[in-house]
């Protein structure tokens, strides 16, 4: 008997036989007898036109089509990751699978999740119905001839309307997905690894790291370790009564109260409107004068300063960095900067404030310390106490094509504007881009879209070279966009599912971030190039 399924609430709709059945929001129960207990239950689909079954038991539940974020470098098969119910769900088309032609999605289009330890969704043209089988009524597939390979099957229905080909969900992952579910090293460990590199690195060079932003078209900085995070401009900001006329208000950052400052009306520069181009620059203030790291411990509180744009991070040497004239420390913007940075043989010039000079009015320390009334509030990780559990990371989040990705803040040397020429190098692989000079160094550069086999894109502003240290070899990246320093909690990053070798060496672990309804594909950098390519780099450089 069949029993036909709701196709328009996206759940699967209770069997009505008996046995483990699904209910409306797609959750398994119980069911409280066998009344047929010689009969198996099948929930049947059709893609291409024929009909396929999978067991019941092993059907977590049937969804619409979600929104998806595609993944580099992985099976053809797949169509990307979901997010269902805080959980990052592979979704794999079964058309691609069977090496069919695609069609186009519409409001019929399933997917049909399969839990094998891990949840995996497979996209079917339409759903059918749920059938009981008796035994008698299942074949075998010794002999059939059939549109899908016979070892992906389990059996064939007969039916008089036909015959149904049972597909083995377990057959159909180990073929497309080997590594589907399988361990790696810890995150914990990766981590540790990068963090210590990264370190050693640091000191090694007597360098500087500034985040710059603009400011009505001029160029401003803050030490790196002044530096929380970089965030969006929240939807609401409230306004705090009687307050200087650069305190914009206060938006609500994890639960924490952040008050936001204008550097255009701490300036007296013309006020415009905020867009999706303005950014807040988090900047701590129990770090000023420590030398602390980016995101140390703050015995201060933290100000969110409000930019027209946030640029890059820069890494220059400290002899690129004068002091302030006394003659021009006065007035204006002027009493703010600490120093000036000389970049582009002194073309460039880059204003370095202080946080220490920019945040001393009495209205803005009473902001700050409300912060921290009502100890409830204070749960942001950047102003824990010496001792208390770290449960969030720092990541810079860049985009390519349509998705986004991130890398340790510590993984990240610096972040340059794409060059109008690079040089290109004669008989090097394809996905070297060229070489650039920075600053006296040869630095190889590749281009990250056709890298992940993206298609290509016409140089353009916003794009970026993200500058790594890979194995001892520097190296260029360049990305569609840098958009932000982010810091994620732990609680929602998890490993990536390994639906490919390369994929899932490069692309470690994911957040999926459910209340802003993102998924962020978190990088292993070192993994960027393997053996081979870095020899063609060292080559090229």
């Amino acid at each position: 008997m069949a029993n036909p399924i709701d196709g328009e609430t996206g759940g699967s709709a209770p069997p009505a036989a008996p046995g483990p059945q699904m209910d409306q929001t797609g959750d398994r129960n119980e069911g409280h007898g066998e009344s047929q207990a010689d009969n198996r239950q099948f929930v049947t689909f059709t893609v291409r036109g024929e009909t396929f079954a999978v067991p019941l038991a092993e059907v977590q539940e049937i969804i619409r089509l979600p929104d998806m974020v595609q993944v580099p470098m992985s099976p053809r098969s797949l169509e990307g990751l979901a997010n269902l119910r805080g959980m990052v769900l592979p979704v794999a088309s079964l058309r691609r699978m069977f090496q069919v032609e695609d069609a186009e999605h519409d409001d019929a289009t399933r997917v049909v999740v399969i839990n094998k330890g891990v949840p995996l969704g497979f996209i079917v043209d339409r759903m059918a119905s749920v059938v009981s089988v008796e035994p008698t009524d299942i074949e075998t597939v010794d002999g059939i001839r059939s549109t899908v390979a016979t070892d992906l099957l389990a059996g064939m229905i007969k039916q008089a309307s036909g015959m149904i080909q049972i597909l083995d969900p377990a057959r159909l992952i180990a073929r497309e997905f080997s590594g589907f579910g399988a361990r790696r090293t810890s995150s914990a460990d990766l981590d540790a690894m990068r963090v210590d590199g990264a370190v050693q690195d640091r000191e090694a060079v007597d360098e500087v790291q500034l985040v710059s932003f603009e400011v009505a078209g001029q160029e401003y900085a803050l030490p790196i370790e002044d530096v929380q995070e970089i965030v969006q401009v929240p939807d609401g900001i409230s306004h705090i009564p009687n307050s200087d006329s650069h305190v914009v208000g206060v938006m609500t950052l994890r639960r924490r109260l952040l008050p936001l400052v204008s550097l255009r009306r701490m300036f007296g520069l013309p006020a415009t409107g905020l867009d999706e181009h303005n950014r807040i620059v988090v900047v701590s203030l129990g770090t000023v004068g420590d030398g602390g790291g980016m995101g140390g411990e703050t015995g201060g509180g933290s100000v969110g300063v409000v930019t027209d744009t946030v640029k890059e991070v820069l890494r220059v040497n400290r002899s690129l960095v004068d002091g302030m004239p006394a003659l021009l420390n006065r007035g204006g913007a002027k009493g703010e900067i600490q120093s000036i940075c000389r970049l582009q043989d002194g073309r460039r010039l880059v204003s370095v404030l202080t946080a220490e000079r920019m945040f001393r009015n009495a209205d803005l320390s009473e902001a700050v310390a409300a912060q921290d009334v009502g100890g409830e509030i204070a749960m942001d990780s950047s102003n824990t106490r010496p001792g208390a559990v770290d449960d969030e990371e720092q990541f810079v989040v860049f985009r390519l094509a349509h998705e986004e990705y991130g890398v340790p803040i510590d993984s990240v040397q610096e972040i340059v504007r794409v060059p109008d020429e690079l040089t290109r190098i004669p008989k090097t692989p394809d996905f070297i881009e060229g070489v650039v000079n920075l600053r006296g160094t040869v630095l190889p550069v590749i281009d990250q879209r056709r890298r992940f086999g993206l298609p290509e894109t016409a140089r353009n502003d916003r794009q970026r070279i993200m500058v790594f240290t890979i194995n001892g070899v520097r190296t260029g990246f360049i990305v569609d966009s840098v958009s932000e320093v982010l810091k994620i909690a732990r609680s929602v990053i998890g490993r990536a599912p390994e639906l490919s070798a390369e994929q899932s060496s490069l692309i470690t672990r994911v957040a999926n971030i459910e209340r802003q309804k993102r998924i962020i594909l978190l990088l292993d950098v070192d993994q960027l190039l393997d053996k081979k390519e870095l020899g063609a780099l060292v080559r090229a450089a």
